[in-house]
């Protein structure tokens, strides 16, 4: 039976060739409340004015809160899908490294909702705030007819 993932290192292992990995995210913490993030503001994170870009901030919520949702499941049988985020991006940041950590606020068997905060590691400012949804999509279901009509 597959005991699902619930290690920092099972968590570690669903970064590399992901949009993560050349942005160089780390996740360093994990639990079955939460998970966080870390990652380097580096040029390739900021927008043209030099800010970290408010797209690689819902990235880095999206990533949190999903990866979080596949705790304790079998990845063979369901994966996690986002259904709907949100946020509000309340400072920013040009250097320096940022955290993102999802705080579980309801699972189901269908779905699961995060609240994502990023927060500048150094300074401890909140950068953004975000809500993800994310819905369990299971795999590999055979076809029914009723299912499978032309």
């Amino acid at each position: 039976m597959f005991a699902g993932l619930n290690s920092l290192a099972d968590f570690q292992g669903l970064i590399p060739k992901t949009a993560l990995e050349p942005l160089g995210v780390e996740v360093v913490s994990v639990d079955e409340k939460g998970l966080t993030l870390r990652m380097f503001i580096s040029d390739a994170a900021r927008q043209p004015f030099g800010l970290l870009h408010g797209g690689i901030s819902l990235l880095l919520a999206e990533s949190a809160a999903s990866m979080h949702s596949t705790w304790g499941i079998n990845p063979e049988e369901t994966i996690p899908v986002g259904i709907e985020i949100n946020a509000s991006h309340l400072r920013s940041a040009t250097s320096g490294y940022v955290l993102a950590t999802a705080h579980l606020l309801r699972r189901s068997s269908v779905l699961a909702v995060h609240n994502v905060e990023i927060v500048h590691e150094e300074s401890q400012n909140q950068l953004s705030v975000c809500r993800v949804t994310n819905y369990y999509k299971r795999l590999n279901l055979e076809l029914t007819p009723a299912r499978h009509r032309s």
